[in-house]
């Protein structure tokens, strides 16, 4: 009973179905956008899962290793500073008091050291008289003995006081490493990004194991690069060396040239999230990346290989990876089976099924888009 109530219902649904065929097929044509097959340049990639950070090649997150107030802040955030420039200096004025008494020391070692070195050449040249007259049977034995001793004693006490010295310069070299401690110099030339404290603030070394935030942060924007994460599945095919397209957000529709300048020798497992390998690219012209800032978000894509002047179409034109659809000279889209080869997100090349100049369709999320559909290019 229930199937002869459904008959008619089945019948007006088929009936609706070959009014709207025809309808595509004799009515006006659907509008498409096309692409034509043509030659060119098709890359195999691997691209980054998440986005990528572009850093500086030196960057540092510097803090005196002992704790004081501030006493001089020479430096303010976005200021160029070069290498063994003072960033900050701590009250220090016992330590520079130290440095000073030990260099008087090392004065005065050195004073005493050429006092002893010329008494012990003066007794030996005497020494030296005495033995010629003791010859002449002009001296005694016992003052050349005694003469001899002198100078003896007199040589000893120059490598002595010599000895002091180098003493005193330890002394001097200890005193100013202290005073060092207190002044946080700049390791390479480079912009300061961040300065934390102000003058009269007291600053401390971070406790083991608490990471704070360090006094000054010094980068180097001459040398940048992107670090991305790539999936495990995929970094095995990377090498160092490989050539990269550099994307930013901050660029739209720009790409910069990159290397492989270094792949990480372990695998980021994360909370949920896939397990990754960051890969790290430069940027292989410099002058290009001048204008970049450390922090900006980007993508890279890693060429595993790549074909020139082959046939190729956007890869949005794929259906299920091996058929696209044609729109015929008769104004009719066909479907068409295609052998592929090399492929990443914009191009496919196409080894067999298409020719040069065939329109294939890349509307293909436009409702009514079927093989047998009368259609025509959006814009004619």
């Amino acid at each position: 009973m229930a199937v002869k109530r459904l008959g008619p219902v089945i019948g007006l649904l088929a009936v609706i179905a070959v009014v709207t065929l025809y309808w595509l097929s004799h009515g006006k044509p659907l509008k498409v956008v096309t692409r034509a097959v043509e030659q060119g340049l098709v890359q195999d990639t691997v691209a980054n899962t998440r986005a990528g950070t572009v850093k500086a090649c030196h960057r540092a997150g510097l803090s005196p290793p002992v704790g004081g107030q501030v006493a001089r802040l020479p430096v303010k955030e976005g200021e160029q500073v070069r290498q063994g420039q003072v960033l900050m200096e701590l009250w220090n004025k016992n330590q520079v008091a130290e440095v000073s008494l030990a260099r008087s020391e090392v004065s005065i070692a050195r004073a005493r050291a050429r006092q002893s070195c010329v008494m012990a050449e003066v007794a030996g040249r005497e020494a030296w008289r005495l033995r010629r007259l003791l010859k002449q049977d002009l001296v005694s034995e016992e003052t050349v003995d005694r003469a001899d001793g002198d100078a003896l004693g007199q040589r000893a006490a120059c490598r002595a006081a010599q000895a002091a010295v180098e003493v005193n310069r330890a002394r001097l070299q200890v005193a100013q490493a202290v005073l060092e401690r207190t002044r946080l110099t700049a390791p390479f030339a480079g912009i300061v990004a961040e300065v934390n404290g102000e003058l009269g603030e007291f600053v401390t070394p971070s406790p083991v194991g608490i990471p704070t935030p360090p006094a000054v942060d010094l980068m180097d924007i001459s040398c940048l690069y992107v670090s991305a994460p790539i999936d495990e599945v995929d970094a095995p095919q990377i090498r160092v060396g490989m050539t990269a397209n550099i994307a930013l957000d901050a660029f739209t529709g720009r790409m910069f040239p990159g290397k492989v300048r270094r792949i990480a020798p372990y695998v980021l497992d994360v909370e949920k999230q896939a397990r990754t390998v960051d890969v790290e690219v430069a940027f292989v012209l410099p002058e290009e990346a001048e204008n970049l800032l450390p922090g900006y978000s980007a993508d890279i894509e890693v060429i595993l290989r790549q074909q020139d002047q082959v046939l190729r179409i956007p890869t949005e034109a794929l259906i299920d990876g091996s058929r696209v659809l044609l729109l015929g000279a008769d104004g009719v889209l066909q479907e068409r089976r295609v052998e592929i080869g090399l492929s990443n997100w914009v191009w496919t090349e196409v080894s067999d099924g298409l020719h040069a100049g065939d329109q294939v369709v890349i509307s293909l999320d436009r409702e009514g888009v079927a093989p047998g559909v009368r259609a025509e290019r959006e814009g004619d």
